[in-house]
This record gives structure tokens, C-alpha cells and sequence, in this order.
């Protein structure tokens, strides 16, 4: 039996002379153990430090040999009913565990006493921080936009890359970024913005894991460790260290801020053309397409900015990534002379484009996007393979926010790439759970086989079950 007991009364069970086991091990916020599941305690400074830590109560499961003794070695029955003041009692009755105050919406307990809890408590607290990165960066990106409508072109580019440099920090040091991030699947108001900051994160994730996964290919290579290549100036096989790099860091930060900025021409792209419901004319979609090599060029120019990375990535982010694909531009650009950095932007462009809702289409699964994807652009160029990797890896063939079926008929929405971990939302039947069931990961060897992804059945996209989505999963996406 597992019951939450008051760690101010575990102390004076304790400081009594009495010992205390509780059967789980329990961590703090930030997933260090504070205390393993086998060790008796009976030293007040332990569970002092777990209160440090910011821990008011702690489980103690009776049935894994979990237990409270007094001073004698006598067990202490535990009472989760009475609230017991020890200044006039002694430690052979314990006291109630803490109850959550009213309203409290929380989905993670006092105590962490596993690693489902502490990961769903870092999406939680990351959210948080996410969000406000967000914010600030939404903020940016407006008054980039507004500035160049009301001027002609200029806007403070230094005050942009302050900004951009600030979400980058969070995007490299949150281990999987897209967790955290706000995705606009069931309304389109202020999409441009959205996209922008949408770009600039999938697109950095994918750069940056790129960059490490092909730097390290290529450093191998040059040790010989993958094919053996002569090397006149190397005596006794002596192994050279790492010292390649596909980019480095002052780049990343550039590249990341041409991906922030890769659509800044469509601000002089006339709003009825880009928020038309139909499909575009000839001649609108050439005055589209213009958004890239004319008009987000012309900006940088009139900024004098002339960074080379950004205006590439402004330029050719809707270039080839291929021989003989089509719809690309601008015309003549061959995909060998694109870089690498461009080809990944034009990934993060088209699953942000393509899992956003538009005024002219819904959001789609972001399942049947990677998957889309990677079928258009698998085996058709070797360097465009390590990048697909890359994308996929960062993404996650389950990316956060997908709806997914169970071999049981259940459906399930995808809160992290890596497991994947899921939480249920039907039954069976597909009928909305009423009560919140515990999130769960798939690759567990506790999972039953009912319970794993049905890849068999196709995904729905998201406006297909967002009436069926209980209070709690809407509470995690952004309503319409």
C-alpha cells in the first residue's frame, strides 16, 4: 500500500529514534536521487535535505517492505485520516500526508518516484520557460515584420539577433525543444510570426544535431577509423584527435538567425495573396515566390546587411534539394551548389508549413509529415541522407502533439518524441476517457503488446479528434 506521509512528520518520527523505509526512490525537480528505495533512514539530515529540496511529503509503500518503526523497532500503523500535533503526541503515530490546496491542477506529485514523473515534470517546467522565450521572440518577429511595412524595409537588426541569440540558448540547452514549443494546429491567426519562430527552432534542433552526427563522420573518416586511407605524414599509426567541424559556433548563431528571418520578403507580398483560400493564379504564386530571391534580398540590402548565411538562407530556402525537383526557386539553382544549412531550412519550412493550420487548410498529423518527407527525400543524394537523418532524429517519427492509435483501439496523444511518451485519451471504443490516466512509455518492457503504436491504421489529423480531446490534453495545445 503506498501512502504520501508529511515529511515534518517523517523528521519527528525520526528525530524520536525511530526509522523510516519508503519502498520508492524519491527525487528532486531536477531528477537527482535524494533517496534510494532500500535504505533505512534514521538520520533527521536526510529527510531534512529532502525538504531543502522543496519536497513536503514523500510515499511510503508498505507493499515492497516500505515502513515506519519507532524507537522499539515497532511498526507504526500509518493514519492517513488524523492530523496528529507531535508536541502532544510521541512518534508512534504518524500524521496525515500533505493534501494538495484546493484548485490544484498538477499533474505530477509532491515527491518524484519515477522517471515517467520526472520527465513529464521537465515538459511542465519547460513549458513555462518556453513560453516566455516564445513571447519575446513573437514580440520580435512583429515588430520586425511592422518596421519593414511602415518604413519600406529597415528594421533594428541588432535587436533581433539579442532576441533570436536568446531563444537559440534555450532551443540548444532543452534536450528535445519541440516538447515545449506552442503549435498552432487548429488556428492560423498570426501564422507568419508562428512560422518564423517555428523555422528558427525545428531548423536549429536539425543543424545542430547535424552538425555533431556529420562533424564526427567526417573526423572518423580522417582517423581512418571508418576506411582505411593513406596518409604519408602519420608515423606509427598514431590517432589524430577531432579536429573537424562542419560549423562552428559564431555560424550556428548566423544560421539560426537566417532561419528566424527566411521569410521577412513576404511582409511585401500583398495579404489577400497570401491568406487567399483559393488556389493562386499563375501570376500570384510568381508574385509569392518573389517573397525569397527579390524581396527578402532587397531588405537585406537595404539594412546593409551582408551576411552571407542569412541572405542564403532568405534567398534559396525554396531551392532544389535534389536534381529535377520541381516547384523550386529561384530558376537555375542547381542543389549542389545549396548549402547544407539551406537544404535543412527548407525541411523545417515545408513540416512547420505543412503541420500549422492555414486559412486555406488544416493542420496536418505531424506523423504523416516526417513520414511524407522522408519518402520524397530518402536515397535521392548522399549528403541529403546524413540531413534526413538528422531531421528525423530531431523530430522524432512520433514528433509531440501527434494523435496515435494503440493495437487496442485506444488513441493517444504523443507529449514526447523519445519513447514515445504517450498519454490515452479514449477508451477502446474511441470514447473520451473521463478520468486522466497515467502517461506511459512503449519501449518499457512492462508494455503490453495491446498497448504499443498501431502503425496499420492511418493517423487522423488533428481537427478530426479535437472534439473528442478531454479538458486535460486541451489544456496542452492551444485552443481554436
Amino acid at each position: 500500500m503506498n501512502e504520501r506521509v508529511s515529511i515534518d512528520n517523517l523528521i519527528e518520527i525520526v528525530r524520536a529514534g525511530g526509522k523510516v523505509k519508503t519502498g520508492v526512490d524519491v527525487y528532486n525537480p531536477k531528477g537527482i536521487l535524494l533517496l534510494d528505495k532500500d535504505i533505512f533512514v534514521d538520520s533527521v539530515k536526510t529527510l531534512e535535505i529532502i525538504k531543502k529540496n522543496g519536497i513536503n511529503s514523500i510515499p511510503v509503500d508498505t507493499s515492497v517492505d516500505g515502513g515506519l518503526w519507532d524507537d522499539d523497532g515497532n511498526l507504526i500503523n500509518i493514519n492517513t485520516d488524523v492530523l496528529i500535533d507531535f508536541q502532544e503526541t510521541d512518534a508512534r503515530t504518524i500524521a496525515e500526508p500533505v493534501i494538495e490546496p484546493p484548485g490544484h491542477d498538477s499533474i505530477f506529485p509532491n515527491a518524484i518516484t519515477n522517471e515517467i514523473e520526472m520527465k513529464l515534470l521537465e515538459i511542465e517546467e519547460k513549458k513555462i520557460l518556453a513560453a516566455e522565450k516564445y513571447k519575446d521572440a513573437k514580440k520580435s518577429i512583429k515588430k520586425v515584420l511592422t518596421d519593414i511595412k511602415n518604413t519600406g524595409g529597415e528594421f533594428d537588426f541588432n535587436e533581433v539577433e539579442a532576441n533570436v541569440s536568446d531563444l537559440v540558448e534555450f532551443l540548444v540547452t532543452a534536450d528535445n525543444p519541440f516538447c515545449y514549443l506552442t503549435q498552432e494546429l487548429f488556428s492560423y491567426d498570426d501564422y507568419l510570426y508562428n512560422h518564423s519562430i517555428n523555422v528558427c527552432a525545428i531548423g536549429t534542433a536539425i543543424v545542430n544535431r547535424f552538425n555533431i552526427y556529420f562533424s564526427n563522420k567526417v573526423a572518423d573518416l580522417m582517423k581512418g577509423n571508418t576506411t582505411d586511407i593513406y596518409n604519408p605524414f602519420e608515423k606509427e599509426n598514431i590517432k589524430q584527435n577531432n579536429s573537424f567541424a562542419c560549423y562552428y559556433p559564431s555560424e550556428l548563431s548566423d544560421i539560426s538567425l537566417g532561419f528566424f528571418l527566411h521569410d521577412i520578403g513576404k511582409v511585401m507580398v500583398a495579404d489577400e495573396t497570401l491568406n487567399k483560400q483559393g488556389r493562386l493564379t499563375t501570376e500570384e504564386f510568381e508574385e509569392v515566390k518573389r517573397h525569397s530571391y527579390e524581396y527578402g534580398v532587397k531588405i537585406l540590402e537595404k539594412n546593409n546587411l551582408k551576411n552571407s548565411v542569412i541572405k542564403n538562407i532568405i534567398n534559396y530556402h525554396h531551392s532544389p534539394l535534389y536534381g529535377e525537383e520541381k516547384r523550386c526557386y529561384p530558376l537555375g539553382t542547381s542543389y549542389i551548389q545549396i548549402p547544407l544549412y539551406v537544404r535543412i531550412c527548407k525541411l523545417a519550412d515545408i513540416y512547420d508549413a505543412m503541420t500549422s493550420k492555414r486559412c486555406y487548410k488544416e493542420a496536418v498529423n505531424p506523423i504523416n509529415v516526417v513520414t511524407n518527407l522522408f519518402r520524397t527525400y530518402a536515397k535521392k543524394d548522399p549528403i541529403l541522407q546524413h540531413i534526413l537523418y538528422a531531421f528525423v532524429k530531431s523530430i522524432g517519427i512520433y514528433p509531440p502533439g501527434s494523435i496515435v492509435y494503440l493495437r487496442n483501439g485506444q488513441m493517444a496523444y504523443v507529449l514526447e518524441s523519445n519513447g514515445p511518451l504517450l498519454l490515452p485519451f479514449t477508451d477502446e471504443r474511441e470514447n473520451t476517457l473521463k478520468n486522466k490516466p497515467d502517461p506511459f512509455t512503449i519501449d518499457t518492457a512492462e508494455t503490453k503488446k495491446a498497448k504499443t503504436i498501431d502503425s496499420r491504421r492511418s493517423v487522423k489529423a488533428p481537427r478530426e479528434v479535437y472534439a473528442i480531446l478531454p479538458t486535460y490534453i486541451k489544456n496542452i495545445i492551444k485552443s481554436p
